[in-house]
Formats: structure tokens, C-alpha cells, sequence
């Protein structure tokens, strides 16, 4: 009888240290993490305990001084930068805190931008709906509910919780492996924000995407596989008072 080969974690951290400069303490000690493939984990952790630092570390953003991160099946600490690039570009959907939006480009030119770096995405979006045009209206019309509203418009002339979606529908196209999501509903009323997790939970089932959600709001933990705490993850890391 042959066994079955169980796969890696698609993201898996162990004994992770980072500190921001040299004379900073550590935000992340020792810290771990394993997040199965199509596995949705909600983090959860008071201000200060390192919840954005840890998605960014996820994320290919920084990389840490110790430990392994291994991202998509990609060492992260072993890559160069441009290598980790390219992996975040074709494998990650990021939705920023600060949402990163270009204010110069329109609304769709900011979300079919991962598409331009993108090979693999830019060919989803393609299989989907028939070209990348057509995709990023889809999730849009999926988060917006302004009617006749121009997508045509510039991001700098949004609202913040319309920038918030606009950043949504950027992560979303192209069926990335990972969704990794800081704080997504923070800028959201009660409809935008209802809107914003049945798109997200919709286009994951649809995908098989894994994702990585971290919220002070535990309104939705109750969608997600399971709860990962902060004070497990960075055990060693005390919340700034």
C-alpha cells in the first residue's frame, strides 16, 4: 500500500526574528506560523503585536534577520529581491492597510495593474472573462453599488472606502495562490463591508486561494477555518501601551 505524500504548508514561518532597524527591539521573536494550502486563517492581536509586521514578512515585503519563510513553496530568506517580486506578483494578492493605490491612474488601470506584471494572472483574468478589462468591471460591480458609477475615474478622487474596494478588486483579479488582506473592512460601513466578504469569500471558493486576514473587528471570524492569536504567533512580543 502506498502512502499519501502530504504537502507543505503553502506558508509556513518558524522562529522568526525582525526588528525594523539595528537598535530596535524585536517586533516578531521567535515566531511562528504554518497556513495550509485553501486554508482561511483569521489573526487576531491588540495594537502593537506585530500583525502588520507579520504580513509584510508573508508578503515578501521584508525579510527577517532569523528564521525560515517558506511562501508558495519559495524560500523567501533565500531569495534575491527581484525573485521575490516576481513570486508576490504571480502567487500573492495583497490588500494593504494604506491601500498603495497610483492616485495618477484610473480606477481600473489600478486594478488591472498586477495583471501588466503578471503573466499567470493576466492569463486567469483572460480564461475568465474574456480579457482583463472585463474582469476588473466584474469585481468592481461586485463592490460598488453606485449605479452608473465611472470606473473610468481617478483613484484620487475616491473616497477612503471606495479606495478601500478599489485596492479589494486589485488583490481579487488574477486568482492569486495566497490573499493576504490587513485590516480590509476598517474604512467600510455595514453594506460595503457585507459586500466586501461575500466578493472575497465568493472569488476564494472560486479560486481555491488561501487566505490571510488580520481584523480587530471579530465580527467575521466565524467564516474562517480558524483563529490564529497574535500572543501564539509572536509569544515573545509584548503590545505597545
Amino acid at each position: 500500500m502506498v502512502e499519501a505524500v502530504s504537502k507543505p504548508p503553502l506558508v509556513a514561518l518558524k522562529e522568526v526574528d525582525f526588528a525594523w532597524h539595528a537598535k530596535a527591539n524585536f517586533t516578531i521573536s521567535s515566531g511562528s506560523l504554518c497556513v495550509e494550502e485553501h486554508e482561511h486563517v483569521f489573526i487576531r492581536g491588540a495594537s502593537g503585536s506585530g500583525k502588520s509586521t507579520l504580513l509584510n514578512i508573508i508578503g515578501g515585503i521584508v525579510t527577517p534577520q532569523k528564521g525560515q519563510v517558506d511562501i508558495v513553496g519559495q524560500d523567501f530568506c533565500q531569495l534575491k529581491e527581484l525573485e521575490r517580486d516576481r513570486v508576490r506578483a504571480d502567487h500573492i494578492g495583497f490588500i494593504f492597510q494604506q491601500f498603495n493605490l497610483i492616485p495618477y491612474l484610473s480606477i481600473l488601470e489600478n486594478v488591472t495593474l498586477p495583471c501588466r506584471f503578471s503573466k499567470l494572472r493576466r492569463e486567469n483574468a483572460i480564461k475568465r472573462s474574456g480579457s482583463v478589462t472585463e474582469e476588473a468591471v466584474y469585481l468592481l460591480s461586485r463592490l460598488y453599488s453606485e449605479g452608473q458609477f465611472s470606473f473610468h475615474r481617478s483613484t484620487s478622487e475616491l473616497s477612503v472606502g471606495q479606495q478601500q474596494r478599489v485596492a479589494a478588486a486589485r488583490a481579487l483579479i488574477g486568482q492569486p495562490q495566497l490573499i493576504i488582506a490587513d485590516e480590509p473592512t476598517s474604512s467600510l460601513d455595514y453594506d460595503a463591508r457585507e459586500a466586501f466578504m461575500a466578493l472575497l469569500f465568493d472569488e476564494i471558493k472560486l479560486s481555491g486561494s488561501t487566505l490571510i486576514y488580520v481584523s480587530h473587528d471579530p465580527t467575521h471570524q466565524h467564516l474562517f477555518d480558524r483563529v490564529a492569536d497574535m500572543s501564539v504567533i509572536n509569544p515573545q512580543n509584548e503590545p505597545d501601551l
